[in-house]
């Protein structure tokens, strides 16, 4: 497996956290736990492997142009066959500036962006078919996205908005309290509270949760430090919390996660 990733223009850094090019040369199926991250994924399947995921008790191949919405819980998927993916990774506000739905109806599941955008989607899916460097795929994913900003202004000001709000509550990870949030923007808190799942995804207390959760992912990664330590550094008040919170979105525990770490949670866990 490879996974390399790559950095937007300097006019798309406001809207792609990076894009990221997944290859398996071996022709071997797995199994495997996709965790939530906290950011929105568009991805270009353009290999001739299979990918399934999830559906209450079945799994379902993923279509060609997967939209990954907010992922909540630990969401199964299953992997069969040579693969070549072009994924396209949003800031938790900025996928909002791609799509019109409220984004919470995308929540937990792998939706088909061919249905969702049509025509344009499509025709960029055939047209990194062609293409043969990542340079040229890269090139025409960043065409694709400029142009379908373009009529995009009319929700810059509530995106921004809520980009504010969610760095308020990254800086007070341990004290996220909405009202006081919320005060801090003019607005009320129910207010605060829709228009962040609006554009999200997420509710404010769903984010900070899966914030904290990321950092600890990476933490308990490294393996430097003991549970207890994590969990404050965190922002948790105690060890018990953590993991509790932590198998809720892994559905192990974190020594249990150590021992069985995972090819894709390995490669694409989000760099922040």
């Amino acid at each position: 497996m490879e996974f390399k990733e790559f950095l937007p223009s300097d006019i798309l850094k406001p809207y792609v956290r990076h894009y990221y090019i997944f290859e398996s040369d071996a022709d071997i199926a797995f199994d495997d736990t996709v965790f939530p991250s906290g950011d929105m994924e568009m991805i270009f399947n353009l290999g001739s492997g299979e990918w399934q995921s999830a559906v209450k008790d079945k799994f379902l191949k993923t279509p060609p142009i997967e939209l990954w919405g907010q992922i909540t819980k630990p969401l199964a998927i299953k992997s069969k066959g040579k693969h070549t993916m072009l994924g396209i990774k949003f800031f938790t506000h900025s996928a909002a500036y791609f799509f019109n739905d409220e984004l919470g109806i995308f929540n937990n599941q792998v939706s088909d962006t061919g249905d969702i955008i049509g025509r344009p989607a499509k025709q960029l899916h055939n047209q990194l078919l062609e293409a043969k460097s990542a340079e040229r795929r890269i090139g025409l994913v960043e065409l694709f996205l400029l142009k379908q900003l373009v009529g995009s202004e009319k929700k810059s000001f509530k995106i921004n908005k809520v980009a504010h709000i969610l760095n308020s509550i990254k800086q007070n990870a341990a004290e996220a309290n909405i009202s006081y949030i919320a005060s801090k923007h003019n607005i009320t808190a129910r207010y605060l509270q829709q228009l962040v799942y609006r554009h999200t995804g997420l509710t404010p207390t769903s984010f900070n949760k899966i914030n904290r959760f990321q950092l600890g992912l990476k933490l308990i990664a490294k393996n430097q430090h003991p549970l207890t330590s994590i969990a404050y550094q965190c922002g948790y008040f105690d060890q018990s919390h953590f993991i509790r919170d932590f198998k809720s979105f892994t559905g192990v525990t974190p020594s249990s996660y150590l021992q069985h770490t995972t090819p894709v949670n390995q490669l694409l866990q989000p760099v922040r």
